[in-house]
């Protein structure tokens, strides 16, 4: 085998080692909510939700961009000063003009217009959402 020909496989080899390794840290940022260009240039709207009865929250908005992780964890993206919500209790995400809320398996649960949600629910404007004593409204 001629050198020229070692070289290029080379070269190769290294290109696609590149793209898979590129490929995989695109998948895990998006597994874990990473804000890339690319999703900033898809946002096309910015999803509200408003602390309806919350004993240290009532009154404030909360906005969702991409996704938002709500909790009592202080490692939660917001945090929830509610004894029945769990540490990491529930995720919020934007997709085009949609919402969604997912559980994040808690023993409590998540309640959206008064029912438990055990899959992910994409949200309307007016929907109640409560988690333990707080209660927020879609806006």
């Amino acid at each position: 085998m001629s050198a020229l020909v070692a070289s290029l496989l080379k070269v190769a080899f290294i290109g696609l080692l590149y793209l898979f390794l590129w490929q995989m840290a695109r998948s895990i940022g998006s597994h874990l909510g990473a804000d890339t260009p690319s999703m900033r240039r898809n946002r096309r709207r910015v999803g509200e939700l408003v602390m309806v009865r919350s004993d240290t929250r009532a009154g404030e908005t909360i906005s969702v961009t991409d996704a938002v992780v709500l909790g009592r964890s202080p490692e939660a993206d917001v945090l929830l000063d509610d004894p029945y919500a769990s540490m990491f209790h529930l995720r919020l995400t934007m997709d085009g003009d949609t919402m969604s809320l997912a559980d994040l398996g808690t023993t409590n649960g998540t309640y959206v217009n008064g029912r438990r949600v055990t899959n992910p629910v994409v949200l309307n404007a007016g929907d109640s959402v409560q988690v333990g004593k707080t209660i927020m409204e879609v806006k």
